[in-house]
């Protein structure tokens, strides 16, 4: 039939849908026959778990807001209700206040594993800088929604990260004024910070459309970081990788039942369940962990407009990422100097996080100092200086050689030699 799409598919139902509106075959193509280097690890598992838990977090966040009541004087009693009486009000609360955890574990694996293997090379610099769109979003939604409870923490958490803008010359005020809607945290700030929390998951949503459509424009990168060169190289999505995401969907949700069910508030502080009291500081004022890095960094500098501009830098300078690595190797299976490198950098954002945690006093201001140091040396020195003269291993010839010829060069089968740079 003229203007009809040709639909491949058997079903009546859905072939008549899908000449009219193709999107089975579109989801065909880009998750079923779509190809895929044949070389994937686990590590390749953390996009689609990274999908699951974003979807959990929208799906428990709409029945919370049909409970929750963006007040001041009624915003904590309305959460407790969620947890008293409200059918299975504890665990949809459970699972979305531990979701957001789990989500930023399995983002940032997500991203050590594209730094570790180079996946923001060319010609993938687009999407890496969308990824990193998406992380900023992430922090953005997780700080509003942690104010939400409106605990003690919730309280003095918002009155501490909303002054620090408060540190640009001239304009600093009259943001600190537009984000309270006022002049202190007060209900206006409850109410902004409710609306953008509900908005923000579907930005993110938006932003991960075009993060995915980007993947399947240039492709994935793979663990030897060379590009597919024939059939021979690839595998389709499905079956063989929604198999493989599946086994991993159902460990992650292993883990995440268990610190839902067993430990659900492990993670949170025990200050929270506190009504908000402007009269009372309390003793520690800390972020969830997974901001705990960025703040030992604000804290790492004595001047408050230095700390800001050094908090925000930590995540802008990996926009640039892509651009201060000078290597023309993208794996650092191949790069032994950097390898050490980076491996040395997530120990060191680790260290970041647990100097976050603690006061900033004695030598925890020392190590959060050295800590703050080699993380930006690392981007901005290191990865250019040792990309220009690093000598890289020789790559395969193929990623199907060793994978089906029983190994490479690293590890097993013959030593690899020095490849000769160009």
């Amino acid at each position: 039939m003229v203007g009809l799409h040709k639909s491949e598919f058997k079903n009546p139902l859905v072939r008549w849908i899908d000449t009219r509106l193709p999107v089975f075959t579109m989801m065909q193509n880009e998750y079923g026959s779509f190809p895929t280097p044949r070389n994937f690890n686990y590590f390749w598992n953390f996009g689609a778990l990274a999908m699951v838990a974003m979807m959990i977090m929208i799906i428990t966040g709409i029945f919370l807001a049909m409970n929750y009541v963006p007040n001041t004087a009624l915003a904590f009693d309305s959460v407790e209700r969620i947890m008293r009486d409200v059918n299975y009000g504890w665990l949809i609360r459970y699972v979305h206040m531990n979701g957001a955890s789990m989500f930023f574990v399995v983002v940032y694996i997500h991203i050590f594993r594209g730094l570790y293997y180079g996946s923001y090379k060319t010609p993938r610099e687009l999407l890496w800088m969308l990824g990193v769109v998406i992380l900023l979003l992430m922090m953005m939604t997780a700080f509003m929604g942690y104010v939400l409870p409106w605990g003690q923490m919730s309280y003095w958490g918002a009155t501490v990260i909303t002054n620090l803008f408060s540190a640009f010359p001239i304009v600093g005020k009259s943001i600190v004024t537009w984000l309270w809607g006022g002049f202190s945290v007060d209900n206006p700030t409850l109410n902004r910070f409710f609306s953008l929390h509900y908005l923000l998951p579907f930005v993110i949503v938006a932003v991960v459309f075009l993060h995915v459509a980007a993947l399947h424009i240039t492709g994935s990168n793979n663990p030897l970081g060379i590009e597919p060169k024939g059939p021979q190289d690839t595998l389709p999505f499905h079956p063989y990788y929604t198999v493989k995401d599946s086994v991993g969907i159902c460990v992650f949700l292993i883990v995440y039942a268990a610190l839902v069910f067993f430990a659900p508030n492990f993670l949170g502080n025990p200050d929270n369940y506190i009504p908000a009291n402007p009269m009372v500081t309390p003793a520690e004022i800390v972020p969830e962990w997974y901001l705990l890095p960025y703040y030992a960094i604000l804290r790492s500098v004595p001047n408050k407009l230095g700390g800001v501009l050094m908090m925000f830098g930590s995540i802008l300078v990996l926009f640039v990422l892509p651009w201060l690595d000078t290597s023309p190797v993208r794996s650092a299976r191949f790069r032994p100097i950097f390898r050490q490198l980076v491996l040395l950098l997530v120990i060191d954002v680790i260290v970041l996080g647990d100097v976050g945690a603690h006061r900033p006093e004695g030598w925890w201001v020392v190590v959060g100092r050295l800590a703050t140091t080699y993380y930006f040396l690392f981007f901005l020195v290191l990865l250019p200086v040792v990309g220009k003269l690093e000598r890289p291993l020789k790559l395969p010839d193929s990623i199907s050689k060793p994978v089906l010829g029983g190994g490479g060069p690293l590890p097993g089968g013959a030593p690899a030699k020095p490849m000769e740079k160009a």
